[in-house]
């Protein structure tokens, strides 16, 4: 089904089966753009549960990175990752020592999930029909996110420099009937 972007041109909009890989994909991308990074990402492409070595499966989240989709696609998509991997993460985009990055590692997260979020609406074909929320940005160990109202959730792991960090997007509502 094709839907219409800001240029008045038809988009075609990915089956909503689609989404995991595609999320996969435009978390790449960013990374590898932006951050100048190729990430590991340990998921089967059939999309069965990972068998990692236990050391390889925690995500030591301290840092959560937010950014809300509106509009034909309601959701939300996260990155968590540990303070050390926001920081590297900081360093390589802004391309300065570590030391000098830890100031700016919110900024940093905020600034992937926001691209992340972009791209991904970008691929599934619904980018002149969302808008994207300001990155928000948590940062703590101990903090739990619920949300009220029931969805899917689409979510991977991906090693970025021997870290494990978790990529989640949580879709709202029902499913739509052209996605």
């Amino acid at each position: 089904m094709a839907a219409i972007n800001s240029t008045g041109k038809p988009e075609i909009v990915a089956p909503r089966s689609a989404w995991w890989e595609l999320l996969r994909n435009a978390t790449v991308e960013v990374f590898s753009i932006m951050v100048g990074v190729a990430l590991v990402l340990p998921q089967l492409p059939d999309g069965s549960a990972i068998d990692l070595n236990p050391a390889e499966s925690v995500v030591l989240a301290q840092v959560t990175g937010m950014v809300g989709i509106a509009g034909a696609v309601r959701a939300v998509l996260s990155l968590r990752c540990s303070e050390r991997t926001a920081t590297k993460i900081a360093a390589q985009m802004l391309g300065i020592p570590e030391e000098e990055a830890d100031q700016q590692k919110a900024d940093a997260i905020g600034e992937v999930c926001n691209m992340i979020a972009g791209h991904f609406k970008h691929i599934i074909g619904v980018s002149g029909e969302c808008t994207l929320s300001v990155p928000t940005v948590v940062m703590g160990a101990h903090y739990a996110i619920h949300c009220l109202e029931e969805g899917e959730r689409l979510e991977f792991p991906a090693i970025f420099e021997g870290e494990t960090m978790s990529i989640t997007l949580d879709i709202r509502g029902r499913k739509s009937s052209r996605a």
